[in-house]
């Protein structure tokens, strides 16, 4: 067979091996972070957070009706993503080829030359299926996120710029030029990654139709550089403003129906076309052709946002930011929900900002006098600093967190002032080392575990496997690892092969063929070092970011060209080319996909994972009817949108989430029906809250008020959200401010009413007040979230308490912490003070504990979380935990309220769920070893020694060796420390517990490990109790 039937069926044969891996492997149901959302809104066509994936929803809506059973609906989802990263490595696989047939054989795509085929499959094998097992893309190709999707665009449009310099000398080459912009208009309906491989496009049309020169492929680059931009800003976001400003001068100047205005702009702009097109033709100006066509293409595929209006306007349960007409889609279009981050010029995280300007207003729907019109209720706020300074890295000026991790990273003191050289410090060694070059390395060089690091030497680095130079590297010795950590599943060492053989391609590529070079190379700046400039990361990211680069695409046609360099490398000594070409590609297989199969498999099948769902299940198995449950983050929240809008579980529970209640679109969707679940009953009117409105309400007592005295929160909601209540600033009118008029506010209690629906026990009673008072401190304010949780809770009074609410921890409770009572793993308000048990012994006071151990006893549910046969994450294990610090709780709680029985039982039950290899027993980083010792204590009150005694030896093995490995790692690592002491901290105090209930032996191993001698048992104290926010 000649070059393109071997190179065809080849192609084929790479694309299966990676479907069936990614199919075997990927998940049944929903994915944590954002994919549970992502599922929600592909399966009612709903609309996600901005700036969306439209295209990526359809695509899904398509897969997911390919069943009728809704549980299943999911893993159609997920296998369209296996699908398209299959299709990645096919792409992928045939772009290699493209390369290395050009060195190899030219053009003689009929060469049946054994030899040089040989050495271009296996290139083409190796380096697609480097990168089919690659950590970060084998990750994205098993669930439903936006990556996997957007990989294979940037893999088919590279492909097809390759086609297109193919056949770029036949009459209608320049055809796959204009299928390029169409699948770049595309891809923007899914993510703008796509747009990153224009430069080399481009570079690849002037190598093809130009005599390269060094001042040529200079103006190439930069007008690679102009049509990225052209597309990024003048398709993708002045078309639509153009369109708002078409809409605006014809609803409000005038005085037409609303989307007037688009429609004519719609016409304008394909007349324009018309006669572009005319114009080129009858004058023969080939190029406007060409370029007005690929414009109107890439215009025709970014039209799939139309349906995010379209959506928006049918009123979906998820509709974030409400952009239900043009005028809403920019702010939606342009991410105003998340901010901006400086590029080349803005502020350190030292500068002050001095105030804000109005930039782009922002407009709101609305009737004036019978008549259409948009009303400016916001206007997008640019602040102005005291200082700015060029190519700022350390700019994180708004969270205290993000300025103490600067001044601890460059060890800087209170109050000194960095200096550039700070500046890029920090540029290269975290945003460069740490956020990207880590990542690569984690792909092609080897990963030391899954847990997320900020810089410590036993967490989240990269390593080869090779125990020297992992030790020269500061990875310390791994054979005094504790086990939890030596066996990781994420632990993966590859030993710098992979690494090797791409740095070989790129040293063999360079030499024989510099222009394909200089577009791989352009290729692999802009899909990794580019991002990383652009996006420039504040530090103590929530997750690992890896997933956003894709610079390893580009490394693997490396990898794919290291074969052929190591075959010339054989045959200058066995003198046999076919040979070599043989041994080179067996050798390159083997050490390169093969190894990363076998080392990676393991902590990328997902196959039996459900976390995802099972802990979105007992989080609405546990509410009550028709509640109202408020949670805080993404893996809080996402999950149970799934499980509500596709499996259609619980759909009477109305979720919402504490952050998004800072939103005028949330609150405003508090007054509708969603699913199963009733309006809320709320106090203020709606509307009051849109735009700039009670963004915050300042405390401001009223001279006519007595500051002695509490008023309801009725009446003082009313007053706050009423626009002529607002005090005028000094600045003027236009920044009034909404003030709440006293500091003392109550809700009223209707203590029949909460005893009648069950909401309160018959048993608590007495221990109803008459009123929740409130008292907030001088000189406060309260945000658009907290006034919307006093809202919620005033209307529920109101009300009668006929709905519950529940919260997960971290949410804010205007200071009513001690009536969100425990049940299970969130809190439930209950009108009710602290019982006697509760003052005495600082324990919690649970709503209902018998219902707390009926969910974890025989509610909650964990998949196969007890088998051993599945691998779970740090952000899995985190969900778990969460669980066992509640369990924990729990159990102390009934072992002090003399209940053993019944404590033994919450705690078998969870240990019985939950395997020691799916939440490791001695991982207590997360939040500290005094949950653990709480439930160790608990076994040792119930009698129950030899659970005790068991927990004990698994966390003080690994306390142990834990201390002796930092103890090794010689390093001034501030986290090290930390950890080293926290390690010892524990030993300590293990001990303490341990000679408390006469377990001397034990006791005096703990002490022994951090040279201390026994001491007498400490009085009886109580656990600490862990404070809200901790846990799931």
């Amino acid at each position: 067979m000649n070059f393109k039937k071997i190179n065809n069926i080849s192609g084929w044969v790479v694309f299966a091996i990676a479907y069936i891996t990614y199919l075997l492997t990927m998940e049944p149901t929903a994915s944590l972070w954002d994919c549970g959302e992502f599922l929600a809104a592909s399966n009612k066509l709903q609309v996600a957070h901005s700036p969306g994936a439209p295209l990526f929803m359809m695509l899904g809506r398509m897969f997911g009706m390919l069943t009728s059973d809704p549980t299943k609906i999911a893993m159609m989802i997920n296998s369209m993503s296996a699908l398209l990263s299959a299709f990645t490595i096919l792409f992928l696989f045939w772009s290699i080829t493209h390369f290395v047939r050009k060195i190899v054989i030219g053009n003689n795509y009929e060469s049946t030359d054994g030899t040089a085929l040989t050495k271009i499959i296996s290139a083409g094998v190796v380096g697609a299926l480097a990168y089919t097992f690659s950590d970060t893309f084998w990750f994205s190709a098993v669930e439903a996120e936006v990556y996997a999707t957007s990989s294979f665009f940037t893999a088919v449009v590279f492909w097809a710029a390759l086609k297109w310099e193919e056949n770029a000398d036949s009459p209608y080459a320049d055809r796959w030029l204009i299928l390029i912009f169409y699948l770049m208009g595309l891809s923007v309906g899914v993510h703008l990654l796509n747009l990153l491989t224009i430069p080399a496009i481009i570079m690849i049309y002037y190598f093809k139709r130009y005599k390269p020169t060094f001042t040529g492929s200079i103006i190439a680059f930069l007008v690679g550089c102009v049509v990225l931009a052209v597309l990024q800003f003048g398709i993708i976001q002045y078309l639509p403003i153009i369109a708002a400003g078409f809409e605006l001068l014809f609803t409000n100047s005038l005085g037409m129906p609303f989307n007037t205005g688009f429609f004519v702009f719609v016409l304008v702009l394909a007349g324009i076309v018309v006669i572009l097109l005319n114009f080129a033709k009858s004058r023969n100006k080939y190029m406007l052709h060409l370029a007005t066509l690929c414009f109107v293409f890439a215009t025709i595929g970014y039209s799939s946002y139309v349906t995010v209006v379209i959506r928006s306007k049918a009123g979906v349960s998820i509709n974030m930011t409400m952009p239900d007409n043009i005028m809403a889609l920019i702010p939606y279009l342009q991410r105003d929900q998340y901010g901006s981050q400086p590029i080349l010029s803005g502020p350190y995280f030292t500068s002050t900002p001095i105030r804000g300007e109005d930039g782009r207003n922002i407009y709101m729907q609305t009737k004036q006098d019978g008549k259409d019109r948009y009303v400016v209720i916001d206007n997008r706020t640019d602040i102005i600093f005291d200082k700015n300074y060029f190519f700022p890295r350390i700019w994180g000026f708004n969270e205290e967190r993000h300025k103490n991790f600067y001044r601890r990273y460059l060890n800087l003191g209170k109050d000194q002032e960095p200096t550039f050289g700070d500046n890029m410090k920090f540029f290269m060694g975290y945003q460069m080392n740490w956020m990207y070059w880590r990542y690569f390395m984690w792909n092609y060089v080897g990963r030391q575990n899954d847990i997320a690091g900020q810089g410590e030497t036993q967490h989240g680095n990269w390593i080869s496997g090779i125990k020297f130079i992992d030790k020269m590297l500061g990875r310390g010795d791994v054979d005094l690892l504790p086990n939890y950590l030596r066996n990781n599943q994420a632990r993966n060492q590859l030993y710098f092969l992979p690494f090797i053989l791409g740095l070989l391609g790129v040293f063999y590529h360079y030499k024989r063929h510099k222009n394909d070079f200089a577009i791989v190379s352009l290729f692999f700046f802009f899909t990794g070092i580019a991002i990383q400039l652009y996006i420039n990361n504040t530090p103590e990211q929530p997750r690992e970011r890896d997933y956003a680069y894709v610079s390893t695409y580009a490394f693997a046609i490396w990898i794919g060209f290291g074969v052929v360099y190591l075959a010339d490398l054989i045959n200058r000594v066995l003198k046999k080319p076919a040979l070599s070409a043989q041994l080179a590609g067996v050798i390159s297989l083997v050490a390169v996909p093969v190894l990363m199969a076998s080392e990676e498999w393991d902590d990328h099948d997902r196959s039996l994972k459900t976390i995802a769902r099972d802990h979105a299940f007992n989080q609405l198995s546990a509410c009550d009817s028709n509640s109202i449950y408020i949670t805080y983050g993404d893996n809080d929240t996402y999950p149970l949108w799934y499980i509500q809008e596709i499996e259609g579980f619980r759909t009477d529970v109305r979720i919402l989430n504490y952050n998004l209640l800072g939103t005028d679109w949330q609150n405003d969707q508090l007054f509708e029906k969603v699913n199963d679940s009733d309006p809320l009953p709320l106090i203020w009117e709606r509307g009051c809250f849109w735009g700039r409105n009670l963004i915050t309400a300042y405390f401001y007592e009223h001279p006519n008020l007595n500051p002695a005295q509490f008023y309801s929160a009725e009446e003082v909601i009313k007053y706050t959200s009423n626009p002529k209540n607002k005090l005028q600033s000094q600045r003027g009118s236009k920044d009034s401010l909404s003030i709440i008029p006293t500091r003392r506010i109550f809700i009223k209690v209707p203590k029949d009413k909460v005893l009648a629906n069950g909401l309160v026990r018959t048993a608590d009673s007495s221990l109803i007040p008459d009123d929740i008072k409130m008292f907030f401190e001088k000189n406060g304010s309260l945000s658009r979230g907290d006034l919307s949780l006093l809202n919620i809770l005033a209307g529920l009074a109101k009300d009668g308490f006929k709905r519950s609410l529940y919260v997960t921890d971290g949410v804010p409770n205007l200071g009513l912490d001690k009536y969100f009572k425990y049940e299970g793993t969130f809190r439930k308000f209950v009108p009710v003070e602290y019982d006697e048990f509760t003052q005495r012994t600082g324990l919690p006071h649970y709503a209902d504990i018998d219902r707390s151990v009926k969910l974890f006893t025989d509610v909650y549910q964990f998949g196969k979380a007890n088998t051993d046969k599945v691998y779970y994450d740090e952000k899995n294990r985190l969900i778990f935990y969460g669980y066992r610090q509640k369990a924990s709780l729990l159990g102390f709680t009934l072992a002090v309220m003399n209940r053993p029985a019944d404590a033994l039982k919450v705690l078998n039950a969870f240990n019985e769920k939950i395997s020691q290899r799916s939440l490791p027993y001695e991982m207590t980083q997360y939040d500290g070893p005094e949950m653990f010792f709480m439930m160790v204590e608990t076994y040792y009150m119930c009698n129950d020694k030899a659970s005790a005694q068991k927990y004990v030896r698994i966390a003080m093995d690994a306390l142990k060796a834990e201390l002796r490995y930092l103890t090794d790692v010689s390093s001034s690592n501030d986290d090290n420390m930390y950890f080293k002491q926290r390690a010892a901290r524990s030993l300590d105090y293990l001990g303490q517990l341990l000679t408390k209930y006469n377990d001397t032996e034990l006791a005096k191993e703990a002490w022994q490990a951090i040279g201390k001698q026994s001491q007498a048992a400490p009085p009886a104290q109580q656990m600490p109790v862990p404070q809200p926010g901790a846990g799931v």
